[in-house]
């Protein structure tokens, strides 16, 4: 059985750090390219960052670049979002997404496009 569960969120103060964790089970992670997105309350779920399936091209929304970085490491079958400076417009539920393809392409500009499997998501806090 497919399963993506998303972990690590939390409540953090503004600068500082959190990494989240998807950790997948039931299909071969190695084949698919996976994202990061986020639904923040009354918003619609927006691309966060996505990672090829072997890792070599990662993909960023403008507000995160330079901020956040995402990984994988396939032996382990679970994909990271390094998150630092965080500030309070990145309070969201972050999700993690399996797309059906190897390939990111357009997934971060339109989340609509290319998820296949959604996980349940991890609620990721930033106050002052």
């Amino acid at each position: 059985q497919l399963q993506v569960v998303e972990s690590g969120g939390g409540l953090v103060q503004p600068g500082g750090s959190l990494t989240l964790s998807c950790t997948t089970s039931g299909f071969t992670v190695d084949y698919h390219a996976i994202g990061w997105f986020r639904q923040a309350p009354g918003k619609e779920r927006e691309g966060v960052s996505c990672i090829t399936s072997t890792g070599r091209e990662a993909h960023y929304a403008d507000n995160v670049e330079g901020r956040f970085t995402i990984s994988r490491d396939n032996a382990k079958k679970t994909i990271y979002l390094q998150m630092n400076s965080l500030r309070p417009e990145d309070t969201a539920v972050y999700f993690c997404g399996v797309l059906g393809g190897t390939l990111c392409f357009s997934v971060v500009e339109d989340p609509s496009r290319g998820v296949d499997y959604w996980g349940k998501g991890t609620l990721v806090a930033v106050y002052s």
